[in-house]
């Protein structure tokens, strides 16, 4: 006999759902390390390289770009010699730092729960 399909009583998924809007921001490869990293503020390109060893020249430009795109990150010229360019969180770009800080927090949670079961299961 089949199983009975479920009604789905979550509320309707909003026609411009913001959860996606939000998700399509952040979900990116390296987006939330690139958005923590400059929530002290504006860092140059070489910097975030630093702050981020696994990344790829590459694939940080590529994510700066796209974030620049999206209006997250801004993109300043210093007239340098030479010249330098400084990235820093625009104000919709430091609307998601509530949102990452929650999920930071909730990751520490998960990494604990993961340690205590490990932890029982090594006892068992």
């Amino acid at each position: 006999m089949a199983l009975k399909i479920r009604k789905n009583n979550s509320p309707p998924v909003p026609h411009d759902c913001p959860l996606s809007e939000c998700m399509s921001v952040i979900g990116g490869a390296w987006a939330p390390n690139i958005l923590w990293n400059l929530t002290a503020g504006p860092r140059r390109f070489s910097e975030l390289r630093l702050d981020i060893p696994p990344i790829s020249a590459k694939v940080l430009t590529v994510r700066l770009k796209q974030l620049e795109e999206k209006g997250i990150v801004s993109r300043a010229v210093k007239p340098t010699s030479p010249p330098s360019v400084e990235y820093a969180l625009t104000r919709d770009g430091r609307a998601l730092l509530p949102a990452l800080e929650a999920i930071a927090e909730v990751g520490h949670k998960l990494k604990l729960s993961a340690k205590r079961r490990a932890q029982k299961k090594g006892r068992s």
